[in-house]
């Protein structure tokens, strides 16, 4: 049996490969660059849009937590954001091109994997075994068909993108090196504000035209990407204690903390741009630049990429999916990336490892322990533990409450308590992580072990 992946992002990307991995062939299908999407500027595998980062990599934090069980997985993704790592303090970012073309080679030194150029507009949820990683640009037409199969509407928020400013243009004697906390080695450009240059540039953001929304369009922002403006409509201090915060940030020239900074993070590997970190915006391009002009440093900025805004769609997860990511409705199809509820880059490479794995596991009647039905508490297949950050993440999207789902980033909140009392936050966490990992390895070797002949019998061909 061969399993259908309905988009190569990065859900898609990482789900082909995983099943693979275990022998089971792949039809790997991309609509770009037949068809294109209001974000993507390129046809490649795995695009990131709207940030180059994928999160701390600060020891016993949830999103490390993740990523570690991801390593400890294979995650083939990760691998190739480690190969395109870019400075970036305690964060892993990447060179967005590098990491491209990094999941592109992976993909083609497959051979169980072939990948078709065309749009999927139909979905059959009878035969075979299907993965809808379309991400949160589907098209108009295959919305359509997933709508026909959930029977539900889908739900979507709006999200943006920053900007991006060529580094020659950037006034070195207005900035400073620095990581937040002095984590890393003085990755980022600092561009620090006065409290009149502040003021400034605050009043000038608040007059500043937005780019008109459609007749049809609800402007319903994600509350952990929201647009510069709409956070400072929020009150004249809240970027300083959102994007704009100084604190751990002292600059070395003067000793002291800023009023506010606006910090830039390094784009690619050759250093010769940088993003706006946090500096989303949903402005027209004209008022951009007038705007973004008033940050320190950046009064003769050349911008490579204007912020923008796109509509992001996903599904109503606890209402549809099984904590394996299959639909209740119909078992064969699952559901992976942020079109299933994720939120984040590395959320969106997760849900692509465990469909890949899950789907490998019902994939070419691997045996009596993996039946092909799953029921509506998917108690058939072996389901990785709700006490590590990847069965925390699918539980939380696949149990929230149905009526008000939110899209979600790994945090320790959706993992389970410690039966211990520990007031100690940093060894509470610590714990956490310590609990998630042996966890982890309990049910991959359990796991692996089973899928391990399928990859050996080289099935799926």
């Amino acid at each position: 049996m061969r399993i259908k992946i309905i988009g190569a992002g990065l859900a898609g990307c990482e789900a082909a490969l995983q099943c693979a991995r275990f022998g089971i062939a792949v039809d790997l299908y991309e609509m770009r660059p037949v068809q294109t999407t209001p974000a993507h500027q390129t046809a490649d595998f795995g695009e990131l849009v709207c940030s180059n980062s994928l999160k701390s990599e600060s020891e016993n934090t949830a999103p490390w937590l993740l990523k570690q069980e991801m390593r400890r997985a294979g995650s083939r993704l990760l691998q190739c954001a480690d190969a395109a790592a870019v400075p970036a303090g305690h964060a892993l970012a990447v060179d967005r091109i590098a990491f491209s073309h990094g999941i592109a080679e992976a993909v083609a030194h497959e051979p169980l994997i072939t990948v078709h150029r065309e749009e999927v507009t139909k979905i059959d949820e009878q035969d075979g075994v299907t993965i809808i990683a379309s991400g949160p640009l589907t098209s108009a037409a295959l919305s359509q068909e997933i709508a026909r199969l959930t029977g539900s509407d889908h739900l979507s928020f709006y999200d943006s993108i920053s900007p991006i400013v060529e580094a020659e243009s950037i006034d070195d004697s207005r900035v400073y090196r620095a990581a937040r906390y002095d984590k890393g080695d003085a990755d980022y450009i600092n561009c620090p504000f006065t409290t009149e240059e502040y003021d400034r540039f605050y009043d000038a953001l608040m007059v500043a035209q937005s780019v008109e929304g459609k007749d049809w369009e609800k402007l319903n922002y994600f509350e952990g990407c929201l647009p510069i403006e709409e956070t400072a409509r929020r009150g004249r201090d809240t970027l300083r204690f959102g994007p704009m915060k100084p604190v751990g940030l002292k600059d070395p020239r003067t000793g002291k903390i800023p009023y506010a900074v606006v910090q830039l993070r390094q784009e690619n590997q050759r250093a010769d741009s940088y993003n706006l970190v946090g500096f989303q915006n949903h402005l027209k391009y004209g008022e951009q630049a007038r705007v973004l002009r008033l940050i320190p440093g950046l009064e003769n900025a050349r911008f490579l990429r204007y912020g923008q805004i796109h509509r992001n769609t996903y599904i109503n997860a606890p209402a549809l999916l099984c904590a394996s990511l299959q639909m209740k409705a119909y078992p064969r199809v699952f559901f992976a990336g942020q079109i299933c509820g994720v939120e984040g880059y590395v959320e969106s490479m997760a849900t692509g490892l465990l469909a890949g794995i899950y789907a490998t596991m019902m994939a070419d009647q691997l045996g009596e322990a993996f039946p092909q039905t799953a029921g509506a508490d998917s108690d058939a297949l072996p389901l990785i533990s709700r006490a590590t950050a990847l069965g925390s993440l699918t539980h939380y999207i696949t149990h929230a409450e149905a009526k008000n789902f939110q899209p979600a980033n790994i945090t320790f909140d959706l993992l389970p308590q410690l039966e211990e009392k520990i007031r100690d936050r940093k060894l509470r966490h610590q714990r956490i992580c310590e609990q998630a990992l042996n966890e982890f390895g309990t049910w991959w070797k359990r796991v692996v072990d089973k899928l391990q002949p399928v990859a050996v019998a080289g099935k799926g061909q």
